[in-house]
C-alpha cells in the first residue's frame, strides 16, 4: 500500500476555465493555512450501493390526498431524474396513522401498471399551481399537529398508490413505501390485515417496490401513547417477511427497518431487541439521524466540526450493534437531514445546510453505511431540496453534482494539519464516476468551513493530471451569503433554463499545476482525469 503525502496549503476562489489564465492562481496569501494529508490509491476502503445517495417523500403529502397529484408535476419528476438510480422512501411519521381504503375492486384493477402511464401522470400547470398554494396552508396545519404530537387518522386511497408509483417508475427510482406499525392488536401484536390489502392491491396492478414497517418506533409511547418493544418489532417484521414470501410478486421484495431514531444517551435498546428477533427478515438495518433540534439550533452549529462528527459516534454505535447481531447486514440511513422537527427555518435550506449534507456523505460512505437517504423532496418541513415552487434549492444542485462526479468507491485520505481550527477543511475521496470519466480518475471532495481561504497544494501523482474544477459557493460573499437560497458553481449562479432544463453544470478545466485553491465557505469537487489510480480501474 502506497501513502502519497499531500500539502494543502489553505487562499481565493481559483476561477480559471480552459485556455484562460488566472493571473490570482498562483499568488499566495501571508494569512494562507497548512494542511498535510496522506492519501491512498492503490486500494478502496469499501464501496457503496449505486442509489448511496437517495430521497424521501414525506408521507404527509397524504394528509388530503389530493396533495399526492403534486408528484404528477412534469418538473419534479424531471429533477428526480437528475438524481438516479436511488431509492424513493415515502414514509414518516404520519405513515404510522394512514390506512388503506380501498375504493375500487380488484376485478377493476387488475392488470398491468402502464395504465397510468407517464403522459397520464402529467399534472395540468393550473392545477398544479392550485396545488402548490394549498399545499402552502396544509404545511400551517401539519406544523400544528407536530406541535401538539396528536395526530389524525388518514385513510388513502389507490390513488395515493398510483402516483406515487407512477412518479417513481417515470423517474427511474425504486419505491420504498413505509407501512402502518400502529395497527396493532389487543395483545400489541401488529396486525397485518390492511397491509395485506395493499400487497394484494400492489401485485394485482403488478407494482415493483420494496417495503417497511413501522417510522422511529421509540417515538410510539411519545406520539401515540403505544410502547412497542424492539424484540415484539423483530416479530412483527417476521411476520411481514411471511406475508410477503405468500406473493409471487413480493417473495423476494426488498424489505428494511426498523427505522429507529439514532442512539440517544448511547442506549441502543429497541435496535439490539429488533435484531435478536428480526435481523433475518430484513435486507438491511435501517436508523434516522439529525444532528441538531431545528427549533434552538444556530448558524455555528452547521458550521460546528464537533456537530458534525456526532455523526461518527453514533454511526460506529449502530454498526457495532448490528455487527454482533448479524455481521453480513447492510446498514442504512434511512432517514436523515440537518435537523430534526422539520428542519430549523432559514438554515436548513439555504446554502450553509450544504456543509452538514455533504460532510454527511462523505462520512457515511466511509464509515460503512451503504444508503443514505436524504429527508425531504417534498414533503412538509423546510430541510426540502425544492423549494415551494418546485425550484432547486442548494442542496438539490449539492445532490446533482454527487450523483454525476462520485463513484461508488471510496478510498482513504487523512489529513494533518497545522492550524488550530483543523477540522473545518474536510476531505474525501472517492473514484471518480465510471460513465462520466475514464477509468482511474478520483473525485476529490472538499470543504472549507473557515471565513479564511485555503491554497492546495498537489504531490506530483496528481500535479500531472487535468483537473475539472466544481465549487459551490453562496452569490454573496461572507457570512451573510450562507443563508442564501441561492448557489454559484464556479462563480456562475444555478438555476434552471426552464421548467424541463436543467443548465450544463460543466467544471472549469484546469491545465496540470502543483497546486489548487479553496475558498472560505466553499464545498467542491475536483476531479483528477489523468490520475490513473490503480484501485479504481
Amino acid at each position: 500500500m502506497k501513502s502519497i503525502p499531500v500539502l494543502l496549503l489553505l487562499p481565493v476562489l481559483f476561477s480559471a476555465t480552459e485556455g484562460v489564465h488566472n493571473p490570482d492562481l498562483n499568488q499566495t496569501s501571508s494569512e494562507d493555512l497548512d494542511l498535510t494529508v496522506v492519501l491512498d490509491l492503490s486500494s478502496l476502503v469499501r464501496r457503496v450501493d449505486l442509489r448511496f445517495l437517495s430521497v424521501t417523500v414525506d408521507a404527509s403529502l397524504a394528509s388530503e390526498e389530493k396533495f399526492m397529484f403534486l408528484l404528477g408535476s412534469s418538473k419534479l419528476r424531471m429533477l428526480s431524474r437528475a438524481l438516479t438510480p436511488s431509492f424513493l422512501r415515502f414514509g414518516g411519521t404520519r405513515q404510522d396513522f394512514m390506512v388503506f381504503t380501498p375504493q375500487r375492486s380488484l376485478q377493476q384493477d387488475s392488470g398491468s401498471s402502464a395504465a397510468l402511464t407517464c403522459d397520464k401522470l402529467e399534472l395540468p400547470p393550473w392545477l398544479e399551481e392550485r396545488l402548490k398554494k394549498e399545499w402552502t396552508h396544509q404545511q400551517v396545519l401539519l406544523m400544528r399537529e407536530d406541535l401538539r404530537r396528536k395526530y389524525r387518522r388518514v385513510k388513502f386511497t389507490e390513488n395515493t398508490v398510483d402516483m406515487l408509483h407512477s412518479f417513481t417508475n417515470c423517474s427511474g427510482m425504486d419505491l420504498i413505501f413505509g407501512l402502518n406499525a400502529l395497527l396493532r392488536t389487543a395483545d400489541n401484536v401488529w396486525n397485518g390485515s390492511n397491509a395485506g390489502s395493499l400487497l394484494q392491491y400492489c401485485e394485482s396492478r403488478g407494482y415493483r417496490m420494496s417495503w417497511e414497517l413501522g417510522n422511529e418506533p421509540n417515538s410510539y409511547e411519545k406520539k401515540a401513547g403505544i410502547r412497542v418493544d424492539g424484540y415484539q418489532l423483530g416479530q412483527d417484521f417476521t411476520r411481514l417477511r411471511e406475508m410477503m414470501s405468500q406473493s409471487k410478486l413480493y417473495h423476494d421484495a426488498g424489505l428494511f427497518g426498523p427505522d429507529v431514531g439514532q442512539p440517544r444517551d448511547r442506549r441502543t435498546d429497541i435496535l439490539q431487541g429488533f435484531l435478536q428477533s428480526g435481523a433475518e427478515a430484513v435486507d438491511a438495518v435501517t436508523w434516522h439521524h439529525y444532528y441538531v433540534n431545528g427549533r434552538d439550533t444556530s448558524l455555528e452549529d452547521f458550521l460546528d466540526p464537533e456537530v458534525l462528527d456526532t455523526l461518527i459516534w453514533k454511526t460506529n454505535e449502530v454498526l457495532e450493534t448490528v455487527k454482533l447481531a448479524s455481521p453480513e447486514k447492510s446498514v442504512w440511513l434511512g432517514e436523515t437531514s440537518s435537523a430534526f422537527g422539520g428542519g430549523a427555518v432559514g438554515l436548513s435550506d439555504t446554502f450553509v445546510a450544504g456543509f452538514m449534507w455533504l460532510d454527511k456523505l462523505g462520512l457515511a460512505a466511509k464509515l460503512g453505511l451503504d444508503v443514505v437517504m436524504r429527508q425531504v423532496l417534498v414533503g412538509s418541513g423546510t430541510y426540502h431540496l425544492v423549494d415551494e415552487n418546485l425550484d432547486p434549492l442548494p442542496d438539490y444542485w449539492l445532490s446533482v453534482l454527487y450523483k454525476r462526479l462520485v463513484g461508488p468507491e471510496v478510498l482513504n485520505i487523512e489529513g494533518l494539519h497545522n492550524f488550530s481550527r483543523r477540522k473545518r477543511v474536510r476531505l474525501y475521496l472517492h473514484c471518480a464516476h465510471r460513465q462520466r470519466y475514464r477509468r482511474g480518475a478520483v473525485t476529490l471532495i472538499s470543504m472549507n468551513l473557515s471565513h479564511r481561504a485555503v491554497r492546495v497544494s498537489l504531490p506530483a501523482r496528481l500535479s500531472s493530471s487535468t483537473v475539472e474544477a466544481f465549487v459551490l459557493q453562496s452569490e454573496q460573499p461572507g457570512e451573510e451569503g450562507l443563508y442564501s437560497r441561492s448557489v454559484t458553481l464556479n462563480t456562475e449562479v444555478l438555476k434552471m433554463v426552464d421548467d424541463q432544463t436543467l443548465p450544463d453544470l460543466k467544471g472549469a478545466r484546469l491545465p496540470p499545476s502543483d497546486h489548487l485553491q479553496l475558498p472560505a465557505y466553499s464545498l467542491a469537487f475536483f476531479v483528477f482525469i489523468d490520475a490513473a489510480a490503480s484501485a479504481c480501474f
